[in-house]
C-alpha cells in the first residue's frame, strides 16, 4: 500500500517536474534582451542565447533591440503666420537599455508615439509656412534632438525623424500658386531690365570707341549696307556721308599728281 501510494506521487510529480524544467529554458535571439525580476525586483538583463529561468521565483520581459519604425499620425499645426496645416512624420528609435525600457516607463511604444505628436506640434508651430515647405531637413533635426533628450530617460535612442506630408488646404494651394508666378514674372522682368542695362553699357562703348576711330564708323555703315541689301530684288538708296566722300576725293587727288610736280610757295 505504501508502496502503491509512492508510485502514484511519483507518476504525478515526474511529468509536473519535466513541465517546470522545460518552462526554466527560454532562448533569445541575437536581437532581443530579456529583463529578469526576482520576487518582483530587477535582477538582471540576460541573453542572447539559452537563458534559465526559476519558475515561480523569477519572470522573464522580451525586449527587442531592432529600430523600430514608427508612424506618426497626421497633426493639426498652426504656423507662426497662422496658417492651418496638416503634419505627418515617421520616427526611427530603438531601445538602448532594456532595463530603462521596462521598468521607467509602462508602454515605451506608446509613451514614444505620443511624445513624438505632441513635439511634432510644438516645434512646427514655431515656424512660419514658408519655412516649413523650404526647411525640412533643420525641422526634423530639431524634432530629433528633442525627442532623443526626452526618451533617454526610458532607455532609448531616436535616430532619425522625417517629415513625410505637409497637407494644405485649397485656397492656401492657389495663394501659394499666384505667390509663385509673381515671383517668377518679377524675375523674368528683373532679368529682362538687367539685359536691357548690360545692351546699353556694351553700345555706349561701342559708340565712343566708333566716335575715336572715324575709319572704323565707315566700315560699320558699309557693313549695314551690305547687310540690309542682301538677297532682296528690290533697289534701295543710302545716303553716302561727306566725310566719307571727302577722303575718297582727297586719296584720289592724291594719287593722280605726279611725284615730282611739286610748286614752290612763291617768296
Amino acid at each position: 500500500m505504501f508502496f502503491d501510494l509512492n508510485l502514484g506521487l511519483g507518476v504525478f510529480l515526474l511529468p509536473l517536474a519535466v513541465a517546470l524544467l522545460a518552462s526554466s529554458f527560454r532562448v533569445l535571439r541575437e536581437y532581443q534582451r530579456g529583463v529578469v525580476f526576482q520576487l518582483g525586483r530587477f535582477w538582471r538583463v540576460k541573453g542572447p542565447g539559452l537563458v534559465i529561468v526559476i519558475p515561480g521565483l523569477q519572470q522573464m520581459v522580451r525586449v527587442d533591440l531592432r529600430v523600430v519604425t514608427m508612424d506618426v499620425e497626421p497633426q493639426d499645426v498652426i504656423s507662426r503666420d497662422n496658417v492651418s496645416v496638416k503634419v505627418n512624420a515617421v520616427v526611427f528609435f530603438r531601445v538602448v537599455d532594456p532595463a530603462k525600457a521596462i521598468i521607467q516607463v509602462e508602454d515605451f511604444l506608446q509613451a514614444t508615439s505620443q511624445l513624438a505628436q505632441t513635439t511634432l506640434r510644438v516645434v512646427l508651430g514655431k515656424h512660419e509656412l514658408d519655412e516649413m515647405l523650404a526647411e525640412r531637413e533643420r525641422l526634423n533635426l530639431d524634432v530629433q534632438q528633442i525627442l532623443d533628450a526626452q526618451t533617454d530617460a526610458w532607455g532609448i535612442k531616436v535616430t532619425n525623424v522625417e517629415i513625410k506630408h505637409i497637407d494644405l488646404n485649397e485656397s492656401m494651394v492657389r495663394a501659394i500658386a499666384r505667390q509663385a508666378e509673381a515671383e517668377r514674372e518679377r524675375r523674368a522682368k528683373v532679368i529682362h531690365a538687367e539685359g536691357e542695362k548690360q545692351a546699353a553699357v556694351s553700345l555706349l562703348e561701342a559708340a565712343q570707341m566708333l566716335a575715336r576711330q572715324p575709319e572704323a564708323m565707315q566700315l560699320r555703315y558699309l557693313q549695314t549696307m551690305t547687310q540690309v541689301a542682301g538677297d532682296r530684288a528690290s533697289t534701295i538708296v543710302f545716303p553716302l556721308p561727306m566725310d566719307l566722300l571727302g577722303r575718297l576725293l582727297d586719296k584720289g587727288s592724291a594719287a593722280a599728281q605726279p611725284p615730282g610736280d611739286v610748286k614752290e610757295p612763291r617768296e
